[in-house]
């Protein structure tokens, strides 16, 4: 109209929308409160108690400090109908707050006997003293119409129950929550404690990532990759549910599909069902009472390994690492003992007189391995470890694992040098058993026990497997073991790629006894026991008197 526009156009921008009603927002500048970070220097003492607390994992502190050193104020107050209110009284003259604890003190005893909502349905003036008068001579007052922000609610959670409830105790020994509350509830608890009682309200905080699908998306219904806790408990019990929280690393996000559970309820059926052997090896074992027999070389390894667990796994629940838990246990009982010592074991678990000194020894590691085990993974199979413990033949135990001490490793047992050593028996041994594989696929021989092997070894490995001598034929599960210098090695002999070795695998020697399996010279040299070998010959005589 007055000719005082220069130019006129159309510009498509974004603009922020409202994210419940989708309408464009108009900003307008309110007046609210505020805590002010700077205040007595509240940052820096903030950033000085998060290097007091233990952060897990250790990267929680970086991301915590770097939101604190650039955050603004606090503003604490929303416009809304409901919530907590901020209990101000000011003047409705000038406007000055009511700063008077008399004042304080009424509030506090009206809320504590009435309830929050007193303060919405009690006029200003009960609050007051009779005949309170502002300094600037008015008599009229007004209330705070402003509730408070609901982090600042969680923020001085820890003063409303750790503070009121004798059982409990200020600080926290642990906050625990996913990755987001740095900025939500581990900060708000943060400057309200840090401002009123000078330190963090918590020793230790702990973060976990949040459950994603297998291929790391978000869990949605329109996608159908949902899967809830009450699915898995229903078709597969609460027991994988328990493993896969502790199988997985909580640190990042957390994957969950069909497909890891399956391979999980396959990691439980090996762990079971290598617990429900060495059980079901303890039939007719009676608890010694504190009493060590003579072990056997091999079971004073295992009870090594045994304490080694002990430690690994305890610390590992210590530092709130328990998909190690789970690895460190799977691991001993998939590697240690169903692979490697229960396979050994059942030569002389099954094979040697019931009360010879050799099975004792045996039945006496197994029976320990299985009590520490079960208490072991009690905090995580804790149905399983319950179920195997009241199977176990313990003279004296707790009605239940989970009323029973944690265990802690036996210094006794504990021998590196004997570890160091039959690592390399184990190493022998892989060695070895490809080789066997390669003439079983040519089917050279059907099974390791119709098989003889040659060992050609030089060094040190040598003077080790002379050591050893009287165990390889049964560590290696062969019928028969020789042991040559490896200078004598012959052409046809197979050379490891890694030990100091040759080997050489030919048919055992004698005919196969019925009751050990083993092939032997001395079978049929009975007249009355024709099929069995001669070690069998003197345990059957034993037996029979």
């Amino acid at each position: 109209e007055k000719g005082a526009l220069v130019g006129r156009g159309e510009i498509t921008h974004s603009y922020p929308h409202c994210w419940r009603c989708k309408k464009p927002v108009i900003f307008r500048a309110t007046e609210q409160w505020f805590i002010s970070v700077e205040h007595k220097d509240l940052r820096n003492r903030c950033l000085q108690a998060i290097d007091r607390v233990k952060w897990v994992p250790h990267w929680g502190v970086h991301r915590i400090k770097s939101m604190v050193q650039v955050r603004p104020d606090w503003c604490i107050s929303r416009q809304r109908a409901w919530g907590v209110p901020i209990t101000v009284i000011s003047c409705a003259k000038c406007g000055e707050e009511v700063k008077d604890e008399r004042v304080f003190n009424r509030i506090i005893e009206r809320i504590k006997s009435e309830g929050a909502d007193v303060w919405f349905s009690t006029p200003a003036e009960e609050f007051l003293p009779e005949g309170y008068t502002c300094s600037c001579g008015s008599k009229e007052f007004v209330k705070e119409k402003d509730i408070l922000d609901v982090w600042f609610d969680s923020g001085v959670s820890h003063a409303a129950v750790l503070e009121k409830d004798e059982r409990l105790s200020w600080p926290a020994f642990m906050y625990l929550e996913g990755s987001d509350q740095h900025r939500g509830w581990f900060q708000s608890s943060l400057f309200t404690s840090v401002a009123t009682r000078q330190r963090a309200p918590y020793d230790l905080v702990l973060t976990h990532g949040f459950v994603v699908d297998g291929q790391g998306r978000k869990m949605s219904k329109s996608l159908g990759n949902v899967i809830s806790p009450e699915e898995i408990i229903k078709v597969n019990g609460a027991e994988i549910l328990r493993l896969w929280v502790s199988a997985e690393d909580y640190r990042g996000d957390v994957r969950l599909s069909k497909e890891i559970l399956a391979r999980l309820i396959e990691a439980y059926r090996k762990i079971r069902n290598t617990c429900r052997f060495m059980l079901g090896n303890l039939y007719d074992f009676e608890d010694p009472q504190g009493q060590t027999p003579q072990l056997r070389e091999i079971d004073r390894w295992i009870m090594h390994r045994l304490q080694k667990l002990i430690e690994r796994v305890t610390k590992a629940y210590e530092d709130f690492e328990f998909h190690e838990v789970f690895h460190r246990i799977y691991n001993f009982c998939v590697v240690d003992l169903s692979a490697f010592y229960l396979d050994i074991l059942k030569d002389c678990l099954y094979v040697s007189a019931p009360w010879s000194s050799a099975r004792r020894s045996a039945q006496w590691t197994i029976y320990n391995i299985l009590k520490d085990l079960t208490r072991l993974m009690a905090p995580v199979l804790s149905f399983t470890a319950e179920e195997i413990w009241q199977h176990i033949p313990l003279s004296q135990k707790a009605e239940s694992v989970f009323l029973e001490g944690f265990p802690e490793p036996r210094k006794e047992f504990i021998n590196d040098e004997l570890e160091t050593k039959w690592a390399q028996l184990i190493e022998v041994r892989e060695a070895v058993y490809r080789v066997l594989e390669t003439k079983r696929a040519e089917k050279f021989i059907g099974n390791f026990l119709e098989a003889k092997v040659s060992l050609y070894a030089g060094g040190s490995l040598y003077d080790l497997l002379k050591e050893k001598e009287a165990l390889l034929q049964e560590v290696l599960i062969v019928s028969q073991v020789e042991l040559f210098s490896d200078s004598d090695a012959p052409e046809d002999a197979v050379k490891d790629e890694t030990l100091p070795l040759h080997i050489k695998v030919t048919k055992a020697e004698g005919q196969k006894c019925s009751r050990c399996w083993n092939y032997s010279p001395t079978v049929g040299t009975f007249e009355d026991e024709v099929e069995v070998c001669e070690r069998c010959y003197g345990v059957l005589k034993e037996i029979n008197g």
